[in-house]
């Protein structure tokens, strides 16, 4: 696993998220986030126990969510990496029943916005 460290954030929350973890956290106990890739779920940040998903020298370390970490693949990352991913929360089922807050009738969501020289 690689960690990401720069003098621009790579991701931002919205506030919404913020109410979302701990509220997790209470049904699930310690929740880690990655950062999908695409297919079915399309590309979105994933919620699941901590530890479910194996982490490995092939993702990436940006950072934390509501105390939780925040993993991207690393080649997703490469793709991502000239841009700020903005996590958010949006009403509605989402694409894919593995994370945990599909249940719950909202999903997280990336948005993004391209850095430019100001940042």
């Amino acid at each position: 696993m690689n960690k990401v460290c720069g003098p621009q954030p790579l991701y931002s929350l919205s506030r919404r998220p913020l109410c979302h973890p701990p509220s997790l956290k209470t049904q699930h106990g310690e929740l880690m986030f990655h950062q999908s890739g695409g297919c079915c779920d399309g590309s979105s940040p994933m919620c699941f126990p901590d530890g479910e998903l194996i982490i490995g020298d092939g993702d990436v370390l940006l950072g934390e969510i509501g105390g939780c970490p925040f993993y991207i693949a690393a080649q997703q990352y490469k793709y991502w990496q000239h841009t700020q991913l903005i996590i958010d929360v949006a009403s509605g089922p989402g694409g894919s029943d593995f994370s945990l807050e599909g249940p719950e009738g909202e999903r997280f969501i990336t948005r993004s916005r391209l850095f430019v020289n100001a940042d």
